[in-house]
């Protein structure tokens, strides 16, 4: 009484089994396809980011060592602390302005900008400058940081 129960498939279940895997593989290669093109397009976004930082940064140092060398000009003729906010104010460069103690600018490309302070150290000091303020700002909608 051996029984033997058989399930049997068509002539045609093989060609279906290869359509299905044909058409899976299809699709997880679209989908990893698009994956690898939205991971290119995010890192030249960010490589351009960071070129514009690096940038704005590079630009900040540079007016830094202008703003140290021209007071380091006025300190070395400057009588008094008076005297040497006074000569400050008179040779600022355009664009910078003295708020407080603080000598202020903005850097600017494209939607990017970067806030800079510099914080007037006293006389008898080796630095005449420290960063008080150094803040990357955006333009940037939500909707256009992304694409």
């Amino acid at each position: 009484m051996n029984k033997k129960s058989s399930v049997s498939l068509g002539p045609g279940a093989p060609s279906l089994i290869l359509i299905f895997v044909a058409l899976s593989m299809s699709v997880l290669a679209m989908l990893s396809l698009m994956s690898a093109r939205n991971d290119l397009h995010l890192s030249e976004r960010s490589v351009q980011v960071v070129e514009t930082v690096y940038a704005l940064n590079e630009r900040a140092e540079e007016s830094r060592r202008i703003l140290d060398c021209m007071l380091a000009r006025c300190a070395s003729e400057a009588a008094d602390d008076t005297d040497y906010l006074n000569r400050i104010e008179e040779n600022l460069p355009e664009g910078i302005e003295l708020v407080d103690g603080q000598l202020c600018w903005m850097e600017t490309e494209g939607e990017r900008t970067l806030e800079c302070a510099l914080m007037i150290q006293p006389l008898n000091g080796d630095e005449y400058t420290s960063w008080n303020c150094h803040r990357l700002i955006t333009d940037l909608s939500e909707e256009d940081a992304w694409i």
